[in-house]
């Protein structure tokens, strides 16, 4: 499963009413480190399908749930369990240690 797409219309459904968790990648098209963990994520989608949806949140086209959350620094991943934030990461890092941390706040 790729990583799934959500706006601030879909954010509620997709992410606070997921049955099992969701990380959210806080995200801009003019963000370097955003554009060089996208293909990691991807992969870890489909690595770990069975235990999270990683989904996508581009926030110059989705302002309103990145500023409700007080993004202020991208790439921000956060973990969201019951429709809750219970973890969150900012800035790239390499694929293992991205799929590390995931697995780690599972």
């Amino acid at each position: 499963m790729a990583t799934k797409n959500v706006t601030d219309a879909s954010f509620k459904a997709d992410v606070l009413e997921s049955d099992k968790p969701v990380l959210v990648d806080f995200w801009a098209d003019w963000c370097g480190p955003c554009k060089m963990i996208a293909p990691a994520l991807e992969e870890i989608s489909e690595e770990l399908a069975d235990q999270v949806t990683i989904a996508k949140m581009d926030i110059m086209e989705n302002p309103d749930v990145p500023g409700s959350m007080g993004v202020q620094s991208i790439p921000l991943m956060v973990l969201f369990k019951n429709g809750e934030p219970v973890a969150h990461k900012t800035g790239a890092a390499p694929k293992n240690a991205l799929k590390g941390w995931i697995e780690s706040v599972l």
